[in-house]
């Protein structure tokens, strides 16, 4: 009875840590944290598609009094040019790679502009790099939870 109550516990502790170390998913609801202004500016909703990518849409922005609540993108191109911010899909095709998650797009909707991206989570937070070219040169933001 001993080594059975023993192999149930090792096995439980095994699930657990393998739980939080190894399942870290990067889907879930999150704060958008401002880089520069160290301000909460938007929240995104990341999910795993039907392709087995993930994506994120946004979903709601934190606007100042007197400002548009839901402003376009009119510095997007394409099919995203001048439409409604809230709703937009920014995270396009990110891909599971060990514990980081990579292969993707992030659309800074205030400038239009579309870089690969990087996301990963440390602890309860989420690390966001977007670069163009090399991962060194590119911006991070930590995106909390929601």
């Amino acid at each position: 009875m001993k080594k059975i109550l023993k192999s149930v516990l090792a096995l439980s502790l095994v699930l657990i840590f393998s739980g939080t170390v190894f399942g870290q998913s990067i889907v879930g609801t999150w704060k958008t944290i401002d880089d520069e202004t160290d301000k909460a500016k938007s929240v995104v909703k990341v999910y795993k598609g039907g392709d087995g990518k993930y994506y994120g849409k946004i979903e709601k922005l934190f606007r100042e009094p007197g400002e548009d609540q839901n402003p376009k993108c009119t510095e997007c191109s394409g099919r995203k040019k001048n439409k409604p911010i809230i709703g937009m899909i920014i995270i396009t095709g990110m891909e599971k790679n060990g514990s980081k998650y990579s292969g993707g797009k992030i659309l800074d909707p205030s400038s239009g502009s579309v870089y690969s991206c990087k996301m990963w989570r440390d602890g309860k937070n989420l690390q966001v790099r977007g670069y163009m070219g090399f991962s060194l040169i590119g911006r991070s933001q930590t995106w909390l939870p929601y």
